[in-house]
């Protein structure tokens, strides 16, 4: 059923932060370096994983990817979300708005089976230490981020096709980037079914990896538990420190977002939420992973000190 008549839109507008005027300034000098620290970070990790061999892990292998993953997909929303910000451009064509809006989806979702291979991983470790050369060997971690990527590009190309093939009567998206239900909001056409399935999509791709690491979370807390000197169950949970922080915050942040009712928030409440996983999450990668992690400061390390002998 249509919902009101429809003109030719050949591009959005994207409104911002209009909410936010006297705070502009204030707001992109927040994101620049936040961004600026999250580029940083994430291709430290990135080098550091590559050329020192004692993180030549499958842990680090998936850390190194994340750490790819998140730099992309910062790339492809803070840029022209910084742009607004200093009174640039806020239009985008429907090209541009489906291209950033499918690699926007298939990072989210790559970053979730990501996290979700990650546990798998520190899951065999602990509860199948033994063993876990042979289970975890470059063939299984290469199909793991193989998978993960397939089902972000599937996910993301279904709703592209979805949300683009209906035409749009306003032009206007209440929203610094191209998310779903933004630009959803200006179809002409009655979007209950879309609304319906996107929440069946979103709830799928977030809480079944969620799902999967609780479930590996389980096993790994009863394996450590059976430790018998403290010292061993200390070392065991240090190992697993790190991921969990980054799962607890990146689910979080997910599920608040995009599993709630959507007329539950205001738009400038919506924007807030949007940026914790568009510019605060990403960062959460290289923090917690250097300074909670022994190995990786360890190889930084050594990385500035072969370099100051050099």
């Amino acid at each position: 059923m249509m919902r009101r008549n429809h003109t030719v839109v050949s591009e959005f507008v994207f409104q911002g932060f209009s909410s936010f005027q006297e705070f502009k300034l204030t707001l992109f000098t927040i994101f620049l370096t936040l961004y600026l620290l999250t580029l940083t970070g994430n291709v430290i990790i990135v080098i550091i994983i590559s050329i020192d061999r004692h993180l030549h892990t499958p842990m680090y292998f998936f850390l190194s990817m994340l750490s790819t993953s998140e730099t992309v997909y910062t790339l492809v929303i803070v840029p022209r979300m910084l742009s607004s910000l200093v009174g640039s451009s806020q239009s985008i064509s429907l090209a541009g708005c489906a291209t950033q809006m499918f690699f926007f989806i298939t990072l989210a979702i790559n970053n979730c089976f990501l996290l979700t291979a990650m546990g798998y991983d520190r899951y065999v470790a602990i509860c199948n230490p033994l063993r876990y050369t042979v289970i975890m060997n470059k063939g299984v971690c290469a199909q793991l981020v193989w998978g993960s990527c397939s089902i972000g590009l599937l996910v993301a190309i279904i709703q592209i096709a979805s949300v683009f093939r209906a035409p749009f009567c306003d032009k206007e998206v209440a929203h610094y980037f191209c998310d779903i239900r933004p630009v959803m909001k200006l179809s002409c056409a009655d979007t209950t079914l879309h609304d319906i399935v996107n929440f069946i999509i979103s709830s799928l791709v977030i809480v079944v990896p969620m799902g999967l690491v609780f479930i590996s979370y389980v096993l790994i807390i009863s394996t450590i538990l059976k430790i018998a000197s403290a010292e061993g169950r200390k070392k065991a949970f240090a190992t697993c420190a790190s991921h969990l922080t980054v799962v607890i915050i990146h689910y979080g942040c997910a599920s608040f977002a995009y599993l709630k009712p959507k007329s539950e928030n205001t738009r400038d409440q919506d924007q807030l939420i949007s940026v914790t996983y568009t510019v605060f999450t990403p960062l959460l990668n290289p923090v917690v992973y250097t300074l909670r992690n022994k190995e990786v400061k360890d190889a930084i390390y050594r990385a500035i000190r072969k370099k100051t002998l050099a």
